[in-house]
This record gives structure tokens, C-alpha cells and sequence, in this order.
């Protein structure tokens, strides 16, 4: 059977990447924070789709998460057939005013740690004919967008890393994808601690997490290098491109700074 590890594979997108990925067969191997979250995803889906599922709670953004994680992956399978590399938040605010701390959590979880997780598992995926790795930005990825600053630039870094990584792989069995959302109903905008009427505006036009699983997954599969789920998102993203800087930073910044305190 093939086998999937996801990372923040509670709940959001992570927990849509699992119910998609059983739907098509594939065992499971689920790492997250919360255990209680992770073992009733892992015990619905056995029972709906008669798969394997094991869970590994773990802190991600702790020192020698990402060596512990591939260790117990190990122990589970070594026919690792697809990477998800979805665990990640944000955090809003203006830079100088959020602590480095925080701040460098974030990059831990969102860099760091697909970064490692992928070098250390590299040489089980390309013990299969076929495998995947999916790493997960934002269609934040595309620009700066101020008091979103670092997760925009971390988002970034990771869209480089997939396409670098992907064309080096090229010639093996291994496929990198990056899958760049829009705005999507999950908890990342409580967690990134963004006020009430931003988050009103977001639900507006936010996919679900079911669509951009289904989408990303797909994608995934057929082997694509960039995914941007929804036709608006697909259209803003590549505005970006053909737009001066400037005026797509003072548009973010039109839309965010204004609901700061």
C-alpha cells in the first residue's frame, strides 16, 4: 500500500490531505501536536476507508522534531510512497512589535523544519518508483505583504525550495510540488491572531478545506510544480507578477494595517 506522512495533520487543510489521501488508498502516518485530534482523525478514516493509520504527537517547531519524526517513520514503513510537508501558521502584526521569539517559531515550523524533514526523508521516497512530496505555501508566497511580513518571506523560501528541489529531482522518481492557497476556513487566522472584521473579509472568498486538499492532491499526482487552488486565487497571483511592487504592497497594506489597532 502506498503510504503518506502529513505533517499538522489535526485539523485544516492537514486533516483534508488525510481524508483525501485515504479516499485513494494510501496509508497513513499523521504528526501533530494534539494526540486526541490526531488519533480520532486516524480511527474515522480506518474505519471509513480500511486503511492503515498511525499518529506520532509532536511538538514540530521543538529542537529535533523533524529527526524524531523520520525516526519513528522508520519504524512504521519503509515504502514511504508521499511527504506533506503542511504544518505552519502565521502571526500578524508589524515586525518591531511582535517578539523575535514568536517570530522565530514561526520560521522554525514553517522552514526549518519541511526543509529538514525532506532531507532526512529523501533517501526512503527514492526507494519507490513513484513518489511525492508536496510542500505547502500560500498565494502569500507571490509578494510582500506587510504585518503578514515573515510568513509572506517564509512562504516565499518555500515556493524557491520546491522548484529548486523539484528540478534537481528531476531525473529520479521523485515529483516536488508546491501548493499555494488562498484564504481558507481553518483556524489560521485566530491563531495568527487577526482581527474579527479581517477575518470577516477573508471568509468572503475563502475555500474550503476539503477544496484545496482535493485540488492540491490531484495536482500532486499529475505531477504539477506550482498549485494555486481557485480560479481568483490563480488570477491575483499572477497579477502580482505584472504589477508593480509597489502597488500590490500598498494594496496588502490597504487591507491589513487598516484593521490593526
Amino acid at each position: 500500500m502506498p503510504t503518506a506522512l502529513i505533517t499538522g495533520a489535526s485539523r485544516g487543510i492537514g486533516r483534508a490531505f488525510a481524508v483525501e489521501l485515504a479516499r485513494r488508498g494510501y496509508d497513513l502516518l499523521l504528526v501533530a501536536r494534539s494526540a486526541d485530534q490526531l488519533e480520532a482523525v486516524a480511527a474515522e478514516l480506518r474505519q471509513l476507508h480500511k486503511i492503515k493509520a498511525h499518529v506520532f504527537p509532536c511538538d514540530l517547531a521543538a529542537p529535533g522534531a523533524a529527526e524524531r519524526v523520520a525516526e519513528w517513520t522508520s519504524t512504521q514503513t519503509q515504502e514511504l510512497t508521499a511527504l506533506v510537508n503542511n504544518a505552519g501558521y502565521g502571526i500578524w502584526g508589524r515586525f518591531e512589535e511582535l517578539t523575535l521569539a514568536e517570530q522565530q517559531n514561526m520560521l522554525q515550523l514553517n522552514m526549518h523544519l519541511p526543509v529538514a524533514l525532506t532531507h532526512l526523508l529523501l533517501p526512503t521516497l527514492h526507494r519507490q518508483p513513484k513518489a511525492y512530496i508536496l510542500n505547502v505555501a500560500s498565494t502569500a508566497a507571490y509578494q510582500a505583504v506587510p504585518t503578514l511580513t515573515l510568513y509572506a518571506a517564509s512562504k516565499a523560501f518555500l515556493l524557491s525550495f520546491s522548484r529548486g528541489l523539484r528540478y534537481e529531482l528531476r531525473e529520479s522518481g521523485v515529483s516536488v510540488s508546491c501548493l499555494s492557497p488562498g484564504a481558507t476556513t481553518t483556524d489560521f487566522a485566530d491563531r495568527a491572531g487577526m482581527s474579527a472584521g479581517l477575518q470577516e473579509t477573508a471568509n468572503k472568498v475563502s475555500m474550503t478545506p476539503a477544496q484545496v486538499a482535493q485540488a492540491g492532491i490531484a495536482a500532486l499526482l499529475a505531477g504539477e510544480a506550482e498549485i494555486i487552488p481557485g480560479a481568483l486565487n490563480k488570477i491575483s497571483s499572477k497579477l502580482t507578477s505584472l504589477v508593480p511592487k509597489a502597488l500590490t504592497e500598498k494594496i496588502a497594506a490597504g487591507i491589513y494595517e487598516k484593521h490593526l489597532k
